[in-house]
């Protein structure tokens, strides 16, 4: 009998250390959506999507694994098989933030969406992310830079936007309102200095652009970076469990010169 509870005990220690020794499990974050967000070429910098900086927010259980393409919609997404092989790799605890709109919404591209058909591939999406027992996050598209007369800031994306919310109400899925929170942005910055968030370059300024960038839609390094924070402020704001993996980064100590 001795010997009998001898080895229980032997086994059930052997289990307890097993279980505090097993590396954390690994948790993939999925982004699909079009150019406001993909990874760009280096030939087009400083073009660059907020997907971008976005991927260095998280300690190393987390993968960050881009799969925004440029000029893509939710149609052209899945025509293209580009969503099937993410619905397929998706595993238990992963997350997929969806954000698309800016193609879907423009009736004379060829990704162009019609207002059902793109509800309908949200819910797609949403479907089979669940269907793994990953966790799905609608982003509503992020603002163009355009400002009225008076310096306010417009409106580009109401329709596609609150098809958006409309869903992830109805399929009581995360929401990060990004078309709201990243308008609230250019305003602060006003009609001016919200240039600086975006691509927009002089004549000669960069050697990519020899004859300048106007862009209103693309973001610069600077512009990508204030757009994943926006997203990565909606993370902890939710209480998403990836908020748990966010990198924590000790304060900068100063040093007092009269101390020394």
């Amino acid at each position: 009998m001795r010997n009998y509870l001898l080895k229980t005990v032997a086994g059930l220690s052997l289990l307890w250390l097993t279980a505090f020794s097993l590396p954390p499990s690994k948790i993939t974050v999925y982004l699909v959506g079009d150019s406001t967000l993909s990874i760009k070429e280096t030939k087009n910098y400083p073009e660059t999507g907020w997907g971008m900086p976005f991927a260095y927010f998280f300690d190393e259980t987390v993968t960050v694994d881009n799969r925004a393409q440029n000029g893509r919609s939710t149609k052209t997404f899945v025509a293209e098989n580009r969503w099937q092989p993410v619905a397929s790799a998706l595993k238990e605890g992963d997350y997929v933030f969806i954000q698309f709109g800016h193609n879907d919404e423009v009736p004379t591209k060829r990704s162009y969406t019609p207002e059902a058909d793109y509800k309908n591939y949200l819910v797609r999406f949403i479907t089979e992310t669940r269907a793994k027992k990953a966790t799905p996050v609608l982003l509503t598209p992020v603002a163009r830079r355009k400002f009225d007369a008076a310096g306010k800031i417009e409106e580009t994306h109401a329709v596609y936007a609150e098809i958006v919310r409309a869903t992830a109400r109805e399929q009581q899925v995360a929401l990060i309102d990004l078309d709201r929170e990243s308008q609230a942005l250019l305003q602060q910055f006003g009609p001016e200095n919200s240039r600086l968030l975006f691509n927009q370059l002089a004549p000669g300024e960069h050697p990519n652009y020899p004859d300048g960038k106007e862009d209103n839609t693309h973001f610069n390094e600077l512009g990508a970076r204030k757009m994943a924070q926006i997203v990565l402020a909606d993370i902890r704001a939710l209480k998403l469990e990836l908020a748990n993996h966010i990198v924590q980064r000790a304060a900068a100590k100063t040093v007092d010169p009269q101390a020394r």
